[in-house]
Protein backbone atom coordinates (compact mmCIF):
# COMPACT_ATOMS: atom_id res chain seq x y z
CA UNK A 1 0.00 0.00 0.00
CA UNK A 2 0.88 3.73 -0.95
CA UNK A 3 1.29 6.56 1.62
CA UNK A 4 -1.87 7.90 0.10
CA UNK A 5 -3.72 4.71 0.81
CA UNK A 6 -3.38 5.07 4.22
CA UNK A 7 -4.17 9.03 4.43
CA UNK A 8 -7.26 8.22 2.71
CA UNK A 9 -8.31 5.72 5.10
CA UNK A 10 -7.25 7.52 7.89
CA UNK A 11 -9.12 10.56 6.32
CA UNK A 12 -12.62 8.78 5.71
CA UNK A 13 -12.26 6.95 9.37
CA UNK A 14 -11.91 10.86 10.63
CA UNK A 15 -15.12 11.84 8.42
CA UNK A 16 -16.99 9.28 10.01
CA UNK A 17 -16.12 9.85 13.52
CA UNK A 18 -17.05 13.67 13.04
CA UNK A 19 -20.25 12.77 11.34
CA UNK A 20 -21.47 10.42 14.10
CA UNK A 21 -20.44 13.06 16.73
CA UNK A 22 -22.38 15.64 15.58
CA UNK A 23 -25.57 14.11 14.97
CA UNK A 24 -24.43 12.21 18.83
CA UNK A 25 -24.11 16.32 19.64
CA UNK A 26 -27.69 17.16 18.60
CA UNK A 27 -30.06 14.21 20.06
CA UNK A 28 -27.45 15.14 23.35
CA UNK A 29 -28.92 19.06 23.05
CA UNK A 30 -32.45 18.47 22.31
CA UNK A 31 -32.60 15.68 25.54
CA UNK A 32 -30.87 18.58 27.46
CA UNK A 33 -33.35 21.49 26.72
CA UNK A 34 -36.35 18.62 27.33
CA UNK A 35 -34.68 18.46 30.98
CA UNK A 36 -34.40 21.95 31.06
CA UNK A 37 -38.41 22.67 30.06
CA UNK A 38 -39.29 19.98 33.11
CA UNK A 39 -37.19 21.68 36.08
CA UNK A 40 -38.30 25.18 35.32
CA UNK A 41 -42.43 23.47 34.85
CA UNK A 42 -41.26 22.27 38.30
CA UNK A 43 -39.60 24.75 40.34
CA UNK A 44 -40.87 26.40 43.41
CA UNK A 45 -39.21 29.50 45.38
CA UNK A 46 -38.18 28.54 49.10
CA UNK A 47 -36.20 30.51 51.73
CA UNK A 48 -33.55 28.43 52.99
CA UNK A 49 -30.82 29.15 55.47
CA UNK A 50 -27.55 27.59 53.68
CA UNK A 51 -25.69 26.01 56.48
CA UNK A 52 -22.59 24.48 54.38
CA UNK A 53 -21.41 23.94 50.67
CA UNK A 54 -18.97 21.77 49.38
CA UNK A 55 -17.72 19.91 46.28
CA UNK A 56 -17.98 15.99 46.53
CA UNK A 57 -18.45 12.84 45.39
CA UNK A 58 -22.24 11.92 45.09
CA UNK A 59 -21.51 8.72 47.46
CA UNK A 60 -20.57 10.84 50.32
CA UNK A 61 -22.98 13.62 49.95
CA UNK A 62 -25.54 11.97 52.03
CA UNK A 63 -27.97 12.23 49.17
CA UNK A 64 -31.13 9.55 49.54
CA UNK A 65 -29.55 5.97 47.84
CA UNK A 66 -32.31 6.45 45.47
CA UNK A 67 -31.06 9.57 44.14
CA UNK A 68 -27.28 7.53 44.25
CA UNK A 69 -28.75 4.54 42.14
CA UNK A 70 -30.22 6.73 39.47
CA UNK A 71 -27.11 8.48 38.81
CA UNK A 72 -25.04 7.33 35.71
CA UNK A 73 -21.86 5.07 36.70
CA UNK A 74 -20.06 7.82 35.44
CA UNK A 75 -21.06 10.77 37.00
CA UNK A 76 -20.76 8.80 40.41
CA UNK A 77 -16.92 9.70 40.49
CA UNK A 78 -17.43 13.33 39.53
CA UNK A 79 -18.02 16.09 42.26
CA UNK A 80 -20.84 18.02 42.27
CA UNK A 81 -21.69 21.03 44.06
CA UNK A 82 -23.63 19.76 47.49
CA UNK A 83 -25.59 22.36 49.43
CA UNK A 84 -26.83 21.36 53.22
CA UNK A 85 -29.56 23.86 54.24
CA UNK A 86 -32.21 24.58 56.22
CA UNK A 87 -35.39 24.34 54.58
CA UNK A 88 -38.33 25.10 57.71
CA UNK A 89 -37.69 22.97 60.28
CA UNK A 90 -35.66 20.50 58.31
CA UNK A 91 -32.51 20.06 57.39
CA UNK A 92 -31.36 19.05 53.52
CA UNK A 93 -29.40 18.07 50.91
CA UNK A 94 -29.66 20.03 47.80
CA UNK A 95 -27.33 19.76 44.19
CA UNK A 96 -26.61 23.51 43.10
CA UNK A 97 -26.37 24.44 39.34
CA UNK A 98 -22.73 24.86 38.52
CA UNK A 99 -23.57 28.40 37.50
CA UNK A 100 -24.84 30.14 40.82
CA UNK A 101 -22.83 27.45 43.18
CA UNK A 102 -19.85 30.27 43.81
CA UNK A 103 -23.01 33.10 44.79
CA UNK A 104 -24.59 30.90 47.49
CA UNK A 105 -22.94 32.45 50.68
CA UNK A 106 -22.64 29.97 53.56
CA UNK A 107 -24.55 31.01 56.90
CA UNK A 108 -26.96 33.13 55.45
CA UNK A 109 -30.72 33.13 54.39
CA UNK A 110 -31.66 33.39 50.98
CA UNK A 111 -34.47 33.15 48.64
CA UNK A 112 -33.72 29.71 46.26
CA UNK A 113 -36.33 27.96 43.63
CA UNK A 114 -35.19 24.58 43.74
CA UNK A 115 -36.77 21.57 41.37
CA UNK A 116 -37.10 18.75 43.26
CA UNK A 117 -33.11 18.39 45.13
CA UNK A 118 -31.75 20.86 42.95
CA UNK A 119 -31.38 25.11 43.21
CA UNK A 120 -31.81 26.31 39.89
CA UNK A 121 -31.73 30.07 41.21
CA UNK A 122 -30.67 32.03 44.56
CA UNK A 123 -31.04 35.22 45.47
CA UNK A 124 -30.34 37.57 48.87
CA UNK A 125 -33.45 37.61 51.64
CA UNK A 126 -32.02 41.07 52.83
CA UNK A 127 -30.10 43.02 50.28
CA UNK A 128 -28.22 41.49 46.81
CA UNK A 129 -25.98 38.70 46.90
CA UNK A 130 -22.45 39.24 47.10
CA UNK A 131 -20.96 38.92 43.62
CA UNK A 132 -18.51 35.66 43.46
CA UNK A 133 -15.20 36.02 44.08
CA UNK A 134 -12.37 36.75 40.97
CA UNK A 135 -10.66 33.17 40.15
CA UNK A 136 -7.14 33.37 40.53
CA UNK A 137 -5.23 34.39 37.25
CA UNK A 138 -2.87 31.45 35.93
CA UNK A 139 0.87 31.60 35.93
CA UNK A 140 0.92 32.59 32.16
CA UNK A 141 -1.71 35.02 31.90
CA UNK A 142 0.17 36.80 35.31
CA UNK A 143 3.26 36.65 33.34
CA UNK A 144 1.45 38.66 29.93
CA UNK A 145 -0.33 41.25 31.99
CA UNK A 146 3.63 42.30 33.80
CA UNK A 147 5.14 41.88 30.29
CA UNK A 148 2.22 44.14 28.83
CA UNK A 149 2.52 46.46 32.22
CA UNK A 150 6.05 46.72 31.88
CA UNK A 151 5.71 47.84 28.00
Amino acid sequence: MQVWHVLLIITIILLIALVVLYFMGKKMQKKQEAQQAQIEAAKQTVSMLIIDKKRMPIKESGLPQMVIDQTPKLMRRSKLPIVKAKVGPKIMIFIADEKIFDLIPLKKEVKAEISGLYIVNVKGVRGSLAAPPEKKKGFFKRLLNNQKKSK
